[in-house]
């Protein structure tokens, strides 16, 4: 019987979301193959770990006590030995920084195609795999050959994994081989204290806001809100907002559960960035930009107006 091998994703203590939407693609390829869903979690608590990543799907959880936070040759190390020993013929992982590190060396461990940055999949009679280019405004469709693969997937394109789980946990012991080097802590510079991509409810600021002290004017909405302020890429390129803040296909894949845009247009790399929100809410000026196609409401007015308004609403 085939298999299929997900490798969860944490950090700083917290299992990421995308390793919730990474069982559901997992468990979409199990069953199209008539398979067994394992799921692995590496380093860190694994314990508390696997309890949460026990959900409805799942047919065993492999823990690997190893470390506290991500560390190249015990991720590919572990994932490879774990998938010989359950005899998966697939390995899914998330498409971020962490997955993208020891996602090739993984595949050329197993001797396996490797495919990235999965937006779709669909299997019958083989794989056939979704993915953008050209900035999103292209799909194409990469038939893989074999059964056997390495398959990384985006963030926020699939529903996360619901429900309480019954699967078996079991504590693999793996063999690590020595290594000249070796993670002990990460500090991040730069970044800010805020990661928009656990925000519940952000506040997204584009262009129509004009000039850098008109942003205030937003701050002024989400801190009415409760909110986290985020952006499209043009303020941050102005310099007026961190790199950390910015959403989309150069930025951060979000999926809160609300999502306010003021003043985008809705290019469709910002678009790929957001667009797994719960709710969205537009407000514009243009009643045929594109951020309208996907918003759930949408206001059609300038800014300046509708934004102090919602101030006085919900202050």
């Amino acid at each position: 019987m085939m298999s299929v091998l997900v490798v969860a994703e944490h950090r700083r203590g917290e299992l990421r979301d995308v390793s919730y939407e990474a069982i559901t693609a997992g468990r979409e390829l199990a069953d199209a193959r008539d398979g067994d869903l394992h799921v692995a979690v590496i380093a860190g608590d694994v314990d508390e770990f696997a309890e949460d990543l026990n959900r409805e799907g799942v047919d065993a959880v492999h823990t690997v006590g190893d470390g506290e936070e991500f560390d190249h040759n015990a991720y590919q190390t572990a994932a490879s030995t774990l998938a010989d020993r359950v005899d998966a013929d697939s390995v899914v992982l998330p498409n971020s920084v962490n997955g993208l590190d020891y996602a090739p060396a993984l595949a050329e461990a197993l001797g396996v195609p490797i495919v990235t940055d999965a937006v779709g999949i669909d299997y019958d009679d083989g794989l056939t795999v979704t993915r953008e280019m050209y900035g999103s405004k292209v799909e194409t469709a990469v038939d893989v050959t074999g059964d056997r693969f390495v398959l990384t997937v985006r963030g926020g394109e699939w529903p996360p994994a619901e429900g309480v789980g019954d699967a078996p946990v079991e504590a693999a012991d793996i063999d690590f081989p020595e290594s000249g080097a070796r993670v002990t802590g990460f500090e991040e510079v730069g970044g800010g204290d805020v990661d928009i991509a656990d925000a519940d409810v952000l506040v997204s600021v584009g262009r129509g806001i004009e000039e850098e002290e008109n942003i205030e004017l937003v701050e002024d909405l989400a801190d009415a809100l409760g909110a986290t302020l985020s952006s499209s890429r043009p303020i941050v390129d102005n310099g007026w907002l961190p790199k950390n803040r910015q959403v989309g296909q150069s930025g951060k894949v979000v999926t809160p559960d609300v999502y306010l845009a003021v003043g985008i247009s809705g290019a469709v790399q910002h678009v790929a960035g957001m667009k797994g929100a719960d709710t969205i809410i537009a407000i514009n000026t243009d009643p045929n930009a594109p951020i309208f196609d996907i918003a759930d409401y949408g206001i059609v007015g300038d800014l300046f107006d509708v934004v102090p308004e919602l101030i006085d609403e919900f202050a």
